[in-house]
This record gives structure tokens, sequence and C-alpha cells, in this order.
């Protein structure tokens, strides 16, 4: 759940039950119980995950309705509580992982959530296995040719509207939308299509941290009561349903299987007896850097006088004027060039004008200081610049760039790596694209407790990368897996 999400909210008076008391299993009963949920998911041969905000309570993200949730501490007069992290470095919970590790072992098969978080992508877990009821604050959509983008940043609007940005397909170009849903939208056909087929099809339905309750009340339209009630459409095709939640739930009479405890904790104990580890979280940001240069004119002068002006951004690969919420500032240095003074750009968009000779080749060193929630304090980027030689354009292949660059993360258990994936050069630009490990978390599974990640300082040289959704268009009854292809934005349109 997101503060900003509660925030932009339209008001409502009337919100239900909020604060119930939570209770907690005897550990003899609490480890009895755990047994019997894995013995459950190993037997299953169509698992399915139905999460709420209880899962991302561990993260730092406050539930609605809990003993000190948004809505139950807004009713006491406390306003919303504190995030113990910005909403945008909020990282997966033990349970997210353990989630993709479940998936990753083929017992898995998909995942329901009304969160709007976005942990679950953020943690890899693919987004054909993935149905997000109520949206999520960092995806906008395309209304048109249905293209996903999803972002490093939180989206301004919720409620289905307009967003600053537009779609980066040149035969469309239309204005994208929010994708979170407020009070009176109705929950998205194509999620609830895939989660009710998935529903019907599972043995077993884990729901996690949900009360599954009528979340929101919409006089002569009770738009989540599917939702709520989608679980029981396995016991109806012979399957069961098991909850993990530390409040009792409508469904718990129906229910095969009520724990009440730590979703952590159970979890991480489950996984501890299927012999699966729970792998560490490693988040990757990307960087967009671009240099633009032009020769100055100046009457009568030697070609050896001749000067160039150049400018140099930093900017996000989501366009120009999207925030690179993951940078605080960046230092621009010039070690082999003591005549050339050094900066630090302190304001975004981080942009650098200078002028200097043109046959006067230098190495501009850019150290980029990452903002707090970060697992390092820096990463550096060498760029050599010779404004007489034009350097080759080339792409990567992405996948096994993040690939390699998140194995090295997690042999060297620290933050900083960095890799570049694409150059583009022209005769007067310059422009590269770099990804960069921030964050690497391990999870101890023995107390429940998060590892924090090692600083080292400077490191030189995932979110997860930006994704593409193309609709699927078939006619089966159980969604197919919709393709995904990962982009970067290119197109003008999207600096507006």
């Amino acid at each position: 759940m997101s503060l900003g999400y509660a925030k932009k909210l339209s008001y409502r008076e009337e919100i239900g039950d909020v604060g119930m008391p939570e209770i907690f299993d005897s550990p003899e009963i609490l480890h009895n119980k755990i047994e019997e949920l894995a013995a459950m998911v190993q037997k299953s041969k169509h698992l399915v995950v139905f999460t709420g905000a209880g899962i991302s309570t561990s993260s730092g993200i406050p539930d609605f309705r809990g003993p000190k949730g948004v809505w139950t501490l807004q009713r006491a007069g406390k306003g919303v509580p504190n995030a113990s992290l910005p909403f945008h470095r909020a990282v997966p919970s033990m349970t997210h992982m353990a989630l993709v590790e479940l998936e990753r072992a083929g017992l898995l098969k998909f995942v329901i959530s009304q969160n709007v978080d976005s942990l679950h992508l953020r943690s890899g877990l693919p987004r054909e296995k993935l149905a997000e009821l109520h949206g999520n604050s960092f995806k906008e959509i395309c209304p048109c040719c249905k293209t996903e983008y999803l972002r490093d940043f939180e989206i301004e609007t919720i409620g289905l509207k307009d967003t600053p940005r537009r779609c980066s397909d040149k035969n469309c170009g239309a204005r994208l939308k929010d994708t979170v849903l407020d009070w009176e939208d109705a929950l998205p056909p194509e999620e609830m299509n895939s989660a009710k087929e998935h529903c019907r099809t599972a043995d077993l339905v884990l729901c996690l941290g949900t009360r599954l309750g009528i979340d929101i009340l919409v006089p002569c339209s009770l738009q989540i009561t599917p939702a709520c009630n989608m679980p029981l459409l396995s016991i109806r095709n012979g399957g069961r349903v098991a909850i993990v939640n530390l409040q009792a739930t409508p469904k718990d009479k129906k229910a095969s299987l009520v724990i009440h405890g730590l979703v952590d904790k159970v979890i991480a104990d489950v996984m501890s007896m299927l012999n699966l580890r729970i792998p560490p979280y490693i988040r990757t940001d990307f960087v967009k850097l671009t240099l633009r240069h032009t020769l100055r004119s100046v009457p009568m002068a030697s070609f050896a006088e001749k000067c160039v002006r150049w400018t140099l951004r930093v900017t996000s690969i989501h366009g120009l004027r999207a925030p690179l919420s993951f940078l605080k500032s960046v230092e621009v240095s010039f070690p082999e060039r003591p005549d050339m003074k050094p900066v630090v750009l302190k304001e975004q968009p981080f942009s650098l004008l200078r002028e200097t000779s043109m046959n006067r080749p230098f190495v501009m060193l850019l150290t980029l200081n990452f903002s707090d929630g970060c697992g390092c304090s820096c990463s550096s980027i060498e760029w050599p610049v010779d404004f007489q030689k034009q350097k080759d354009s080339f792409v990567r292949d992405k996948t096994l760039v993040l690939r390699e660059l998140q194995c090295a993360a997690e042999q060297q258990s620290c933050a900083g790596q960095q890799e570049i994936l694409e150059r583009e050069c022209l005769p007067k630009a310059e422009t590269s694209t770099h990804a960069i490990v921030t964050n690497i978390v391990r999870y101890a599974t023995e107390d429940g407790k998060v590892a924090p990640p090692k600083d080292n300082g400077v490191n030189h040289g995932s979110s997860s990368p930006t994704k593409r959704h193309m609709e699927d268009t078939s006619g089966s009854n159980l969604a197919p897996p919709k393709k995904l292809k990962n982009f970067f934005v290119k197109d003008e349109k999207l600096n507006c």
C-alpha cells in the first residue's frame, strides 16, 4: 500500500471495520500448522497465492486496517503513518522473494495481488504470472494499444486518469493513463479474468496478509466483492484454501487451514521445510547520459584554438522530465586535466555546460551519489571524450548483461556495479544507457529479519528492468503468458 495512494483516494466516510485485534497462534500450534502448510504446498499441482497489504508491512509500508493501519489511525484522528523508506525505494519482503523462488521451482503457478506497491514485479516475479487487481502505483498503460510502462517513480495520479506522458509507439502516441483504482473504479477485466481462471484451476489457494473482506464499499456496486470471494472458486472445484493472517477473516470457516502468525515467519519456515532458499533481492536502476556539442566559431582563430561548447545531461530513461529518484547528486571531475574545474550537480535535471578546446581529449569521471534507501553511497562511470573522433554505436544483449551484473553483485555482496547497455553516436551527440546495481538485500530466515547490504563506499563498474507488455489477443480461456519486451525510451514524445 502506498501512502501517496491513501492520500490520493477520494474521501469516503464509511470504510468498514478497522483496527481489529491481532491473533497469534501458540509456538507449538504454529509449528504444526506450518508443517501442514508445507505438505499442502509440496503436494499441490496448481498453487495460486492471493496477497494483501500484510505481506508488505515488513517492507515499511503500512497496511489499511491493522492496529497501525492508515485507515485505523485516520479514524482515530492521528493522520497518515510514516513510512520507513521512500515508497520508490521500498524493498520486497521475505515473502515476496520466497514467492519468486516458488515460481522458479515450478510450485507456484500464479499470484493475485490487491497491492499497488509494485513489490511483486520489483522482486522479479514474471508479469505473466501476476494479476494486479487494484493496479500499480508505478505503472502506466496506453488505452489504445494496451502497452504497459513500468516506471521507477510513483505515477502522479490515481483513478485511471491521464498522465503527462505518451505512448512511445510511433504508430500510436496516445496519452498514457495511470492504473490504480479509486473508490468508484471497476476492477480491470483482463486481470480479473485471468485471476478467476487460475482460482478455478487451483487445487490450493494460499491467502497471505489479507482479510478477504469487502475492501471498497461503493453504493449499488460492491466492486471488490468478486475479488474477496475469488479464492472460494477453488473449493467449488475440489481445491482447498489456506489463510495466513494476523486478523480473523470472513473466509476462515471455509478454509482448510488458518494460520495466525507473521507472514514472513510462516513462509520462511515453509521454505526451509521444502529445502528451498529465499533468494537475495538485487535492485538495478538505469541512467541515460547524453553529451551534445557544437563548434564555437572564433574569427581568425587557428585550428589549434578552436573551441567546442558541450552540454552533459544525466537523465532518466523515461524522459527528460522524469525524476531520477535513486540519485541525490552527480559529481563531475576530470582526473587527467587539472585545468578543468570539477563540479557537483545537485538539482535535477542534472546538466553541465562547458567550453573546451576541440583537439584536446579528456576523461570525464561521473560519480553518481545515491539517495537514501540504496545499498551503497555511490558508483562511478568513466567517459573518454574526443570531439575529433566519433565512437561506434552498439546495443548489447540486455538480458545477459543484467544477469551477469546481478550475479557479480550477489557474489561480491555489495551494490554499485554498473555496465553500459547501449551507445548511440551521432556527429554532434553521444548517448549511452547504463544499468547500476543500487541495492542488494539478503534474508536471514533464522529470525525473519532482513540482512542489511554491505556498504563499501564507491564501487566502480534490480529495479527490475522496464518492461513492455503487448496485449494478448488469443481466445483461450486460461490467459497464456503475456508477451514482454524490454525497452528504453527513445521517443521524444516522452520528454514532454
